[in-house]
């Protein structure tokens, strides 16, 4: 299986910069970087060492993911 990265430089390349400072600046978009980091890996690694998960389980990550790249991306592009 061929596995998607999804970490935040290659989702949104163009804001690279703006997440570095980011992280450094705002400490409440640094604990979001890190949990979204730490359910990236997780989704990773389930996908990487085929480990047996319910589909359920394995959506609901998904899901979590999604809205946490969603709440980052909202950070980076505000005014």
């Amino acid at each position: 299986m061929t596995i998607e990265h999804h970490d935040l430089a290659h989702e949104f390349p163009e804001l690279k910069d703006r997440i570095q400072q980011m992280r450094a600046e705002n400490a409440h978009f640094a604990r979001l970087f890190d949990a979204y980091h730490d359910l990236n890996n997780e989704i990773e690694a389930l996908e990487k060492d085929e480990v047996p998960t319910s589909d359920d389980r394995f959506e609901a990550l998904k899901k979590q993911r999604l809205a946490l790249k969603d709440e980052l991306y909202g950070m980076l592009t505000a005014a």
